[in-house]
């Protein structure tokens, strides 16, 4: 059993050494030069516009939301399509819903107009 997962294992260990390494070397290695310019507040390198208090746009919540709705399918049609031979046709009926329900949830996005940023 342990075989079957030592490769991934090894593979977030490796991960996780190169972003230590990374912080570490950022955080102890790199350069500190405070200065009134550095300390100023920005959003993606601009200025920020407005005040803290600034609401965003629901759509833009609803659109974060699908993103993540339809990234984590990913999650579970990879393993099983890795899996596709050794499940049979209980497998598929299976994916075939959840691949189904999914289509039904965009279709409703879709007609809501959840995916229209022009309104």
């Amino acid at each position: 059993m342990v075989e079957l997962y030592l490769p991934m294992f090894i593979m977030f260990a490796i991960a996780a050494g190169i972003c230590a390494v990374m912080f570490l070397g950022g955080q102890y290695l790199g350069p500190k030069n405070p200065n009134a310019e550095k300390q100023m507040p920005f959003e993606c390198g601009n200025d920020t516009a407005g005040t803290r208090g600034v609401r965003l746009s629901v759509k833009f919540y609803l659109t974060a939301i699908l993103f993540v709705v339809f990234d984590i399918e990913a999650v579970f049609i990879y393993p099983w399509a890795a899996l596709f031979k050794g499940l049979g046709w209980t497998g598929f009926v299976t994916m075939l819903g959840f691949i189904v329900a999914l289509l039904v949830a965009l279709v409703y996005c879709w007609k809501k107009g959840a995916l229209e940023w022009e309104s």
